[in-house]
C-alpha cells in the first residue's frame, strides 16, 4: 500500500511540471525552464524504476527546455543600429555643407557613396565655383595704323611671351613596356620672343631600357584659382602635344652633339634627350615649342588625341599666279636657350614663278653674292643645359625659330627646333670671308631651311652668308588655291 501511494505520489509529481509549463503564458513557445522538482517532505523516496518515470514525463518537453536552455545562453543580444550617421542627415543640409567644399574635397567627397555622389554633383554648388574661379570673358587687342582690331587666339600667343602666367604648364610621361607611366612635372622654362624652351632634368630618371614612349602635355587647372597657387594634386586637364618613341632611341635618332658629359640626340618635332656618356641613361629632356597657337595645342586637345588645325579656307584673292609670292617676312631667333646669338627681321620676301624648281618655291632673306646684308652672330652659338649637380654647352647646336608671315601678315609657317652647324668639307671662296664654312638645314613636310655660315678666325665670330627658305607647293597650293 505504502507502494501503491508512494506510487500514485510519484504520478502526481510527475504531472507537475506540465501544469508549471502551462501555468506560464508562453513557456512552452519561447522554451523557457520548468522549475525543478521539490519533495513534499522529508518522507519522501525517490522511485526506484528510473524508467517508469521516463515513461511518465512527456518526451516532446523535455526537447523543448533543453532547447531552450541553449538560446538563453547562447544566442548573442542584438543592440538596434544607431542612426546617427552623417548619412542620415537631410539632403538639404548635406548639400549646405558640401557647398562650403574646395573643388578637390567635393571631387573626393562625391566617391564616398551613389547618394553623396549626386549631392555633391548639384547644379547650385558648381555654379557657385564656377562662377568664382572663371572672370568674365575679356578681348586681346592691339594697335595697328592707330586702329583698334581684335586679335584671335591663333595669333594671341605671339603677343604673349609668357603663357605659363595664365596658368599653363608642360609635362612629360614616361611610359615603360609594362604600362607604369613616370611623370616629370618641373620643368625650366626659357622665354624667347617667338617661343618657349623647356628643360627637365631629375636625379630619379627611370632605366632608359625599360621605356618605350614619352608624351609631352599641356597642362592646365580644371578650375583655375588665381588666388592660390598651382598644385599638382588638384583636378587639371591634360592635352597631348606630341609623341615620341623611345625604342632603340641612340639607334633610330640623330646625334646632334655632344660634350663631355653628354650626348645629345633630336627626335621627330624638336625633341631632345640628353644621355650621360657613362651610363648611357637619360640626363635631361629639352624641347622648343612655338608661340603660335600654343594655347590651342596646349589646352584643346585630348589626353590620347592631339589638337587638330582647322581646315584652312584658300585666300581666293591672291593676285595673278603668275606673279608667284610677295611681300613675305621672315622673323628669325637664333638662341641656345640661355643666349641669343641672332634676332632680326626680314622683309619684301619673295619668290617668281620661276624660282619654282623641285616642288619649292624659293625665298631668299640673305644672298651670297650680296655682302651688305650678311650678319655676323653674337658670340659662339652652343646648346647650354643643365641637370641638379652639372651644367654644360654643347658647341656647335642652337634653337632655329622661323616665323614666316604672308603679304597680309598671317602666320603662314611657324617652327621651333633645336639643328647643328655642321663643318662643310669646301672653303669659302669669298673674297671677303676667307675661314671654314658651316652649314645648318631644317626640313619638314611644309618647308626647308639652309643656313650657310662663314668661321673668321681673325675677329672669332661667325658670318651669315646665305639664307634661303624652301616652301612647299603643297603647302603653298593649299593656302592660296593656287596650282603650282
Amino acid at each position: 500500500m505504502a507502494t501503491g501511494c508512494c506510487g500514485g505520489h510519484l504520478r502526481e509529481c510527475s504531472a507537475e511540471p506540465a501544469a508549471g509549463v502551462a501555468a506560464f503564458p508562453g513557456a512552452a513557445e519561447v522554451g523557457l525552464p520548468s522549475p525543478p522538482f521539490t519533495p513534499a517532505g522529508p518522507s519522501a523516496v525517490r522511485p526506484r524504476n528510473r524508467s517508469r518515470s521516463s515513461a511518465a514525463r512527456p518526451q516532446g518537453d523535455s526537447r523543448d527546455v533543453h532547447a531552450g536552455i541553449k538560446s538563453l545562453y547562447l544566442t548573442r543580444s542584438v543592440k538596434p543600429k544607431s542612426n546617427l550617421g552623417i548619412e542620415s542627415m537631410p539632403s538639404e543640409m548635406l548639400i549646405k555643407i558640401f557647398s562650403c567644399l574646395d573643388t578637390v574635397s567635393l571631387l573626393a567627397v562625391g566617391c564616398v557613396n551613389r547618394h553623396f555622389y549626386h549631392l555633391a554633383n548639384d547644379n547650385g554648388i558648381w555654379l557657385k565655383i564656377y562662377s568664382s574661379c572663371f572672370q568674365p570673358k575679356k578681348t586681346l587687342w592691339k594697335m595697328k595704323s592707330e586702329q583698334t582690331e581684335s586679335v584671335s587666339l591663333g595669333c594671341a600667343a605671339l603677343h604673349d611671351r609668357k603663357p605659363g602666367a595664365s596658368g599653363l604648364s608642360w609635362i612629360i610621361v614616361l611610359k615603360d613596356k609594362i604600362g607604369k607611366e613616370h611623370v616629370m612635372e618641373e620643368a625650366n622654362l626659357s622665354f624667347k620672343d617667338t617661343s618657349v624652351t623647356m628643360l627637365w632634368y631629375s636625379t630619379d630618371w627611370p632605366c632608359l631600357d625599360i621605356l618605350s614612349t614619352l608624351k609631352l602635355f599641356g597642362v592646365i587647372p580644371l578650375l583655375p584659382d588665381q588666388s592660390r597657387a598651382r598644385s599638382k594634386n588638384g583636378p587639371r586637364y591634360r592635352s597631348l602635344i606630341a609623341e615620341y618613341r623611345l625604342a632603340n632611341l641612340t639607334e633610330k635618332s640623330v646625334e646632334v652633339g655632344a660634350d663631355k658629359l653628354v650626348r645629345l640626340f633630336c627626335l621627330n618635332s624638336g625633341l631632345v634627350v640628353g644621355l650621360w656618356k657613362v651610363k648611357n641613361e637619360i640626363a635631361f629632356v629639352m624641347t622648343s615649342l612655338h608661340y603660335h597657337q600654343l594655347f590651342e595645342r596646349s589646352t584643346l586637345g585630348s589626353a590620347t588625341v592631339k589638337y587638330a588645325l582647322p581646315p584652312h579656307k584658300p585666300l581666293l584673292d591672291d593676285v595673278d599666279p603668275e606673279y608667284g609670292l610677295h611681300d613675305y617676312s621672315l622673323h628669325l631667333d637664333m638662341h641656345g636657350r640661355s643666349c641669343t646669338y641672332l634676332c632680326g627681321t626680314f622683309k619684301s620676301l619673295f619668290c617668281r614663278k620661276d624660282d619654282i624648281a623641285d616642288e619649292y618655291l624659293k625665298l631668299t632673306a640673305v644672298s651670297l653674292k650680296d655682302n651688305t646684308k650678311h650678319l655676323p652672330l653674337i658670340g659662339t652659338p652652343s646648346l647650354s643645359w643643365e641637370t641638379d649637380v652639372f651644367k654644360g654647352n654643347v658647341k656647335d647646336c642652337y634653337v632655329m625659330d622661323v616665323t614666316l608671315l604672308d603679304e597680309i601678315g598671317k602666320p603662314f609657317w611657324c617652327f621651333s627646333a633645336p639643328v647643328c652647324m655642321d663643318l662643310s668639307s669646301t672653303a669659302s671662296g669669298l673674297y671677303d670671308y676667307m675661314g671654314h664654312i658651316y652649314t645648318t638645314d631644317y626640313a619638314d613636310s611644309e618647308g626647308k631651311v639652309c643656313v650657310e655660315l662663314v668661321w673668321l678666325e681673325e675677329t672669332k665670330e661667325y658670318f651669315i652668308v646665305n639664307l634661303v627658305l624652301y616652301l612647299s607647293t603643297k603647302k603653298v597650293n593649299g593656302w592660296f588655291g593656287t596650282n603650282y
